[in-house]
């Protein structure tokens, strides 16, 4: 009853609401936000500019109830916002879940645009010129160090291939298709489209992806590859110094002869 004094519109509480407040807010036509995170109640004081209060007869309530009195016009107004709230609706768990994940990967990809406004062509474009590159690269180097380059060129062509998997097209046919269009690393900007699965130029039909999460998942591949081959390098290691005849094979166990029998000493009883 105390906090109705103030003729609030919203009650946001960390705690919970007992049926009989509920019954109070109800009357009043106050709406009410209860178990709600500590983070989350100072954020939304911090984007509010309203004050915290652990007892409905603060003299502090004063100052929240004339905060939240912007909710009577239904407008939010706030002259310098530091954060906002997306309000999901749907009809189940399973549902808002799967929205809140897009929502969030959706906003990552802004603030990746954000912070390093560079793009890449998608559709497997990308990973295509870099493979064909790097043929290039392989073919100029004598030896086994070209290996490397190789194995690289390969292993890019995991991702257009599995593109074409998901897209239901012909793997072999389209594969060939794509390294003949980035052959001598021409045609830079041909990719698969996404909803028609068929080789088309990516720069035309604006398929773009952030030039920040490019760059990283090619560095994580290449720094997980040098990891394993550093695990691999050190077990060989191991093996190689093991203890002298640990590794050695079974000697061919020794048959005695009757002239060997007869040399032995008998022992008295």
């Amino acid at each position: 009853m105390q906090i109705l004094k103030f003729k609030p519109d919203l009650v946001i509480t960390e705690k919970g609401l007992s049926d009989l407040a509920c019954h109070y807010l109800s009357k009043a036509g106050v709406s009410a936000i209860r178990r709600l995170r500590k983070t989350d109640n100072n954020r939304i004081a911090k984007a509010c500019g309203a004050v915290t209060v652990s007892r409905p007869e603060s003299s502090r309530s004063l100052m929240l109830a004339l905060v939240l009195d912007y909710l009577r016009s239904r407008k939010l107004v706030c002259k310098d916002p530091k954060a906002f709230t997306v309000l999901l609706r749907g009809p189940s768990k399973d549902l808002l879940d799967e929205v809140e994940r897009n929502l969030q990967d959706a906003m990552s990809a802004a603030q990746n645009i954000i912070k390093n406004p560079k793009l890449l062509l998608c559709g497997s474009a990308t990973e295509l010129t870099v493979s064909a590159t790097l043929k290039q690269k392989s073919s100029t180097i004598e030896g086994i160090e070209k290996w490397p380059y190789e194995a690289a060129a390969i292993a890019f062509e995991a991702i257009p291939r599995t593109l074409a998997q998901n897209y239901g097209v012909t793997v072999i046919r389209t594969m060939t298709a794509l390294q003949g269009e980035h052959a001598n690393a021409e045609n830079a900007w041909i990719g698969i489209d996404g909803n028609t699965g068929a080789i088309t130029d990516t720069r035309e039909r604006k398929i773009w992806d952030s030039y920040s999460v490019k760059a990283q998942t090619f560095k994580t591949a290449i720094e997980a590859a040098c990891m394993l081959l550093r695990i691999d390098d050190i077990v060989s290691g191991i093996k190689k110094k093991q203890a002298p005849g640990a590794g050695l094979a079974p000697t061919k166990p020794k048959i005695e002869e009757e002239g060997d029998a007869d040399g032995e000493q008998i022992i008295p009883e």
